[in-house]
């Protein structure tokens, strides 16, 4: 493993550690999760449209930030954008004078936190999409503007999907947001800052390597892009609340097992979680999708207390972790130095009777669901040269907690779009 170093801006963004996706657009009222920039404008008309509902069901989840589909594959803008009058300004909700990505931004800005906006590069709606120097330009202009009307930006994110084999001026795409965001992570593609895990499942899978030589494009093609050199590029894992991205009247949210299951294998692994919440056709949140959030931010703060925090030693192979009395607990947290860069290969956690748990990597926090056990210290054994331990520490509050599943056979839809 090469030992580059993230940046503050990159190792801020990992300790946010979970996000909200919103998905809303044309889509959500004409039941798709993919149009095709035909749908007329006229189509999009929340009735009751609320984004402090969004924002702050997701602060009470625990979100740390939330990113807003501002412009689809389909190509309509939750904005009034000056290059297409396929926007809000052109559908009937406010009579025309809305903007979706402004309400959201102060409602993030209210609650603060923070804000990331994902504008698809590929777009179905324009006829200069068969151009690719004019749709540079429509694309840049579209950025700039998203870059300098909404305050400060957390994440910008660029989707993959339906721009395989599509070569975009990455160089000029990303001199706007260098000048106007200079603090944003970059999403996958371009000159990325982050990567996409790989799937749409929100699991990331033992070992979650921060310094990578490509990135996945999209899980309805095999390819990827090569970076030219290894990156430090932490991964995000995004998932669905529902089967599907957007809002559909048939379709329910996972079960609270199974986004406890995603929790422990994505932001448990040392990767950040993104979990959409999509609006329904009024703009709000469906209730039964914000009562399985609750239930879960619930059971995980159960699972999540009751820490007693440990005395840590590090030494040459690993560190010993000590508490103040014998305590009885079925989690263990640790978190690695990466002052350094991402320096643990492996690890072996012990008890004076024997190996308690093991796994690959450490990363941003590796979070252990053990059998309860008590103990006053517990032994680590760490590969990788120069590998230290941050902090640790373990959690008592709930003995009875079992280890949550995901259902036998899930897999999130990956039909692929007609081209």
């Amino acid at each position: 493993m090469t030992h580059l170093v993230g940046t503050p801006a990159q190792l801020r963004w990992q300790q946010l550690e979970f996000g909200v996706f919103i998905h809303f657009g044309i889509n959500t009222f004409a039941g798709k999760e993919w149009s095709d920039g035909t749908i007329p404008a006229s189509g999009f008309n929340p009735t009751e449209l609320d984004a402090g509902n969004w924002v702050r069901a997701a602060k009470e989840a625990g979100a740390r930030y939330v990113i807003l589909t501002a412009k689809h594959h389909d190509g309509f803008c939750l904005w009034p954008s000056a290059t297409t009058e396929y926007s809000v300004a052109s559908s009937p909700w406010l009579g025309g004078d809305g903007d979706v990505v402004r309400e959201v931004a102060k409602a993030c800005h209210e609650q603060g936190i923070g804000l990331g906006l994902y504008l698809s590069p590929w777009d179905r709606n324009p006829e200069s999409y068969s151009d690719p120097a004019a749709y540079d330009d429509f694309y840049i202009h579209q950025l700039t503007e998203l870059c300098t009307g909404y305050g400060p930006l957390m994440e910008l994110w660029f989707d993959g999907a339906g721009s395989v084999g599509r070569e975009y001026h990455w160089d000029r795409i990303i001199a706007v947001v260098k000048e106007h965001q200079p603090e944003a992570m970059i999403f996958n593609m371009g000159q990325p800052t982050i990567r996409w895990v790989g799937n749409e499942n929100g699991l990331a899978k033992d070992p979650v390597n921060y310094v990578v030589e490509r990135t996945a494009d999209t899980q309805y093609t095999e390819s990827s892009s090569e970076l030219g050199a290894e990156s430090y590029l932490p991964p995000e894992c995004d998932v669905s609340i529902r089967r599907g991205w957007f809002w559909h009247p048939d379709d329910q949210p996972k079960t609270t097992e199974h986004l406890l299951a995603i929790y422990y294998q994505s932001v448990g692994m040392g990767a950040n979680l993104l979990l959409n919440l999509p609006p329904d056709t009024r703009g709000l949140l469906p209730d039964e999708d914000l009562r399985v959030l609750k239930e879960w931010k619930a059971e995980l703060d159960r699972r999540l207390s009751g820490a007693v925090d440990a005395t840590l030693e590090n030494h040459d192979g690993g560190a010993t972790l000590s508490f103040p009395a014998a305590v009885t607990f079925n989690h263990l947290e640790l978190v690695e130095d990466l002052d350094s860069g991402q320096r643990i290969t492996h690890h072996t956690v012990a008890t004076d009777d024997g190996t308690l748990v093991e796994g690959m990597t450490v990363g941003n926090r590796r979070l252990h669901q053990t059998p309860v056990v008590t103990a006053e210290r517990l032994h680590v054994k760490l590969s990788g040269e120069g590998s230290k331990l941050r902090s640790a520490r373990v959690f008592t509050g709930a003995l009875d907690a079992g280890v949550p599943t995901i259902p036998e056979g899930y897999e999130a839809p990956t039909e692929a779009p007609d081209a």
